[in-house]
């Protein structure tokens, strides 16, 4: 699985991080959500797609 932050989309509500610290990271200037990777590591995919979910934007892109 793989993931993105739509950077346009993102308005910093930190619901990622705060449901999937392992993958959603803040950024300390405006505190909007990116990602280090976009390689969901395994084990983390259903912790990814709840905070994919809980995004209220819809900023979080999944993809197979």
């Amino acid at each position: 699985m793989k993931v993105r932050i739509k950077d346009d989309i993102c308005q910093g509500h930190a619901l990622c991080f705060i449901t999937c610290p392992e993958v959603f990271h803040l950024n300390d200037d405006d505190g909007h959500a990116y990602v280090k990777s976009n390689q969901v590591p395994a084990g983390l995919e259903d912790k990814v797609t709840t905070a994919s979910k809980s995004c209220p934007e819809g900023a979080i892109e999944l993809t197979p």
